[in-house]
């Protein structure tokens, strides 16, 4: 029997995890409790005078027709996040697999996406759309002969959104799905080929059901993306416009707390999205170690 390894000092643990306690503290412990406890006051823009006003923030948040439509508008944008990018993925992942070569420049041109901060990437396709220099918009006017503003048409700037976040999440996804094929054994597939299985078949009968936990991996990690990763693209995208086409709850939270220095309903919000984000959490932690799904 092995003899149990122990520190030197018993206060050595201690002090090799204190950076990362103080960090954990200063950066979420310290601000969670701060904004649950100014949930409950109603703040002066200038923090001097609070008054309580118990459970009114919270009343207030799902009385607002403002925020129920960020509500709906983040639940549309998140699902569409998750479905469009999970199957582009999945698929990208199954071409980026095979066994071609110089396909490993192909891996590293599809994952770069994830490297960069959300900030470039909302500034890299809001260039891309600029109604002036934009080439997307001078390509769309070369073919048709009509010039279109993207950016000022509520619905196509929500989809461009949507399309620049599944593009930011699409390294993330792929390197995933890459190593949850990678891990699926090759007698499986060639023992469906055996049996008469077509490359579709294979996929959807072996493949598919053997990814099933990373795609629920996935699905929690995307949707936590779509809720509360995307401040960056929309801020330097469309800051929320035209009109609220593309408020959604991270940023109508920074505009009420920020902008029109409501404390008090800002903190309220934060609140709902920390409940949210613990419950996906819980959800993550207890079931992507399930069993796969076969169908």
């Amino acid at each position: 029997m092995h003899a149990q390894s122990r520190f030197p000092n018993k206060l050595l643990p201690y002090i090799l995890l204190s950076p990362s306690i103080v960090v954990i503290a200063v950066f979420f412990i310290i601000p969670t409790v701060k904004s649950i406890y100014q949930s409950f006051f109603r703040v002066s823009p200038f923090g001097d005078r609070r008054i309580f006003v118990g459970f009114d923030n919270f009343v207030r948040l799902f009385n607002s027709p403002a925020y129920v439509q960020s509500l709906l508008r983040t639940l549309i944008f998140a699902t569409a996040v998750v479905l469009i990018g999970l199957s582009f993925c999945m698929i990208v992942a199954v071409l980026l697999n095979q066994r071609i070569r110089g396909m490993s420049v192909f891996r590293t041109f599809f994952i770069w996406t994830y490297a960069i901060s959300p900030a470039i990437a909302g500034t890299i396709w809001a260039l891309m759309f600029n109604p002036a220099t934009g080439p997307v918009v001078y390509l769309v006017k070369l073919l048709s002969g009509k010039s279109i503003n993207w950016m000022n048409d509520g619905r196509l700037a929500l989809a461009i959104v949507i399309v620049a976040a599944v593009w930011k999440m699409l390294g993330y996804n792929v390197i995933f799905y890459l190593a949850g094929l990678q891990a699926i054994p090759t007698e499986l597939l060639e023992a469906a080929s055996i049996d008469g299985a077509n490359g579709i078949k294979r996929f959807f009968r072996v493949t598919f059901p053997l990814l099933s936990p990373t795609t629920f991996f996935l699905l929690i990690m995307n949707m936590l993306y779509a809720f509360f990763e995307v401040f960056g693209l929309i801020d330097i995208m469309t800051k929320g416009g035209p009109g609220n086409a593309t408020e959604v709850l991270v940023y109508k939270l920074y505009k009420d707390g920020f902008i029109s220095i409501d404390i008090g309903f800002a903190s309220a919000q934060s609140v709902v999205l920390f409940v949210f984000v613990t419950v996906l959490t819980i959800l993550q932690f207890r079931y992507t170690q399930q069993k796969v799904f076969y169908g």
